[in-house]
Order: C-alpha cells, then sequence, then structure tokens
C-alpha cells in the first residue's frame, strides 16, 4: 500500500517557491484589489477566497493528467487559452467603462462597507479568472510533481500541496485587502474611482491580449 509524506526534505524547498509565487504582483492580485476598492473588505475576501479555491481544481487536473492532454493537444490548449483570455479583457473592459462614466467607488469607509453587488459576483469572477487561466494549469503540471515522491497517491500529495498554496496565497491577499481598506479617503474621491478603474481596466486587458497572442510552450 502506498504511503505519503506530507512534509518531507523538499517541503520547504516548495512552502519558499510558492510564498514567492503568492506575493509576486499579477492578475489575482490585481482582482482582489479591484473587488476590495468596488465593493468593500467582503468582496476582496470573498474574491481571494474564490481565486484560492480554483488551485484545487488545478492540483486535481494535475494529478489526473488533463493538463498534459491540453498540452499535447494545440487546438485544446488555444481554446482554453482564448476563453482565459477573453474573459480577463471583459473584466478589463467593465473597469474601463466605469472609468469612462466617472462612477465613483460605493464605499463610506471601505472596511464593513456595504458591497453594491451580490456576493455571488466577486466569487464567480474569482474562481474564473484562476480556474480558466492556462498559466495556472501549466505552472501545477510542471512544479507539483518535483514536490511528489514516486510512492507518493498523487491526487492526495497534490490536494495537500495546493491546500498550502491556499493559506499562503489568502494570508496574502487578504492582508492586500485591508491595506486597501485603510485608504478609504482616497477610495472615496471620484477621481481616485477613474484612475484605478482605468489602471486596473488597462492592465487586465493587456494581461487578457498578452495570454491570447502568447506562442504555446514548447
Amino acid at each position: 500500500m502506498s504511503s505519503i509524506h506530507l512534509v518531507d526534505s523538499q517541503f520547504v524547498a516548495f512552502l519558499v517557491a510558492i510564498t514567492l509565487l503568492s506575493i509576486t504582483p499579477g492578475v489575482d492580485t490585481l482582482l482582489v484589489i479591484r473587488n476590495t476598492a468596488r465593493g468593500g473588505t467582503r468582496d476582496g475576501i470573498a474574491t481571494s477566497l474564490a481565486i484560492c479555491c480554483g488551485l484545487f481544481v488545478h492540483a486535481t487536473i494535475s494529478a489526473l493528467g488533463i493538463s498534459l492532454i491540453l498540452l499535447q493537444s494545440a487546438w485544446a490548449f488555444h481554446l482554453l487559452k482564448l476563453v482565459g483570455a477573453g474573459y480577463l479583457v471583459w473584466l478589463g473592459v467593465t473597469s474601463l467603462l466605469a472609468a469612462r462614466r466617472g462612477q465613483p467607488l460605493p464605499v463610506k469607509g471601505v472596511i464593513g462597507a456595504a458591497s453594491p453587488v451580490p456576493l455571488w459576483q466577486p466569487i464567480k469572477e474569482g474562481l474564473l479568472s484562476n480556474v480558466l487561466n492556462p498559466k495556472t494549469i501549466i505552472f501545477y503540471m510542471a512544479f507539483l510533481p518535483q514536490f511528489i515522491a514516486p510512492g507518493d497517491p498523487a491526487l492526495i500529495k497534490s490536494l495537500w500541496l495546493a491546500g498550502v498554496h491556499f493559506i499562503i496565497a489568502n494570508i496574502w491577499q487578504i492582508s492586500v485587502v485591508f491595506m486597501v481598506g485603510g485608504a478609504s479617503k482616497w477610495l472615496a474621491s471620484v477621481r481616485f474611482a477613474q484612475v484605478l478603474n482605468a489602471a486596473t481596466g488597462a492592465v487586465l486587458v493587456a494581461f487578457g491580449l498578452r495570454l491570447a497572442m502568447e506562442q504555446r510552450p514548447v
């Protein structure tokens, strides 16, 4: 019967690598900031939790070998890439339109602010932005196997490592939520809202277009 070592000689290396990955600014952090500014800490935390729930999806895909099929099938990979890119562009365009309208951020001191959108919206945005990101699938397929011993049950070990990633990423992203929450005076400014929406929208659109135009990795 296979045994599993959840904490082994490779665990510290995994911990360092995944921490550095989590604090590197990217689409996830950007989406958390945008949703916190838009709807308060509740939306920011919900977005962070939803993003990180997507990690378990990628861990399962990686363990079951579906990622390998995606990489070997050009049409499947590019279809997934285009869907994810399109979703990022849509989020970016939404922010740009809000900036054009001069729409203020609906905050009265972000901590505890009432959300202007249903709770399911930041959850959906966070989960889809992560699950539809092919880079995360590629990363998990290439990265996780390095920390799974030949005798380990691949699915259990992958989900364990994803759980560690879930905790570290949430610690970072929820810290960002509260840092944004401390800037409530700035967030109440219509001008600041326009700049934030415009910058966020431009970066999300750029991320999406870059993802769509990238060549399939060798």
